[in-house]
């Protein structure tokens, strides 16, 4: 009887659409703040960084591979890494530049 009682007289019906979207909204915006925007600022960062090689620059590959830039093509970069050694490496593979009068690394972060 007491159980037919809160079923019958129960007013407080089915949540509304939107009260059952806000915590799928509020994870969104999280997971925008928290993975999406920083990885877009790196990324922009990263191109910014391909967009300024030039002839003469020190750089270092996502390989690994050190080497110094000789030519800056449309699609790659031709990069010396010993005397008689070149090397044509994509533009997305280059990982930092390295700063010549410190020796430190520019990376994009």
């Amino acid at each position: 009887m007491y159980l037919y009682g809160q079923a019958a007289g129960g007013g407080g019906g089915q949540p509304s659409m939107l009260t059952a979207l806000i915590p799928f909204i509020f994870i969104f915006v999280i997971f925008y703040f928290i993975i999406i925007m920083p990885a877009r600022k790196k990324q922009k960062m990263h191109q910014s960084l391909i967009a300024s090689l030039k002839g003469g620059e020190r750089i270092i590959t996502t390989g690994g591979i050190y080497g110094t830039v000789s030519r800056v093509m449309e699609d790659r970069i031709e990069i010396i890494v010993d005397k008689n050694t070149k090397l044509q490496v994509t533009k997305p593979s280059i990982s930092a530049v390295i700063e010549p009068q410190q020796g430190s690394v520019q990376k994009a972060k």
